[in-house]
């Protein structure tokens, strides 16, 4: 088993690019092993056991061979990353990360998700 945290994320989604790529420079700044893999490159949701829909749903993050999603993902994600440390602990809280779970799986992935459908179903009709 290796030490090294693992990102799956969807690099189709604007948003998620954009914040990932700060997170992957980050943690590059900060010498962190900290891999991040696209969900649209070829064999990795092969490598992931994870199929497009589930993986374009929510964030993953795999670390010490157990995989996290949505909020958990985010908090392991931020311990590796000096600077999100802080915000690891305060969404660690007991009634913070209760909160936190709720705000992202019942409104930020489910509207994420909902652009990533749009995009995919535009792309197919041109």
């Amino acid at each position: 088993m290796t030490d090294k945290t693992e990102v799956l994320y969807n690099d189709t989604c604007p948003i998620c690019s954009r914040e990932v790529g700060h997170y992957e420079r980050l943690t590059q700044k900060a010498g962190a092993a900290v891999a991040y893999d696209p969900l649209n490159q070829t064999d990795t949701l092969l490598t992931w056991g994870v199929d497009s829909e589930t993986a374009a749903k929510r964030l993953h993050v795999r670390k010490e061979g157990q995989i996290y999603s949505g909020i958990p993902a985010f908090v392991v994600l931020w311990r590796e990353i000096p600077q999100f440390r802080w915000l690891a602990r305060l969404i660690s809280l007991p009634g913070v990360h209760g909160l936190a779970c709720a705000i992202y799986d019942w409104v930020l992935a489910p509207a994420l998700y909902s652009l990533h459908r749009r995009r995919a179903k535009r792309k197919t009709v041109n």
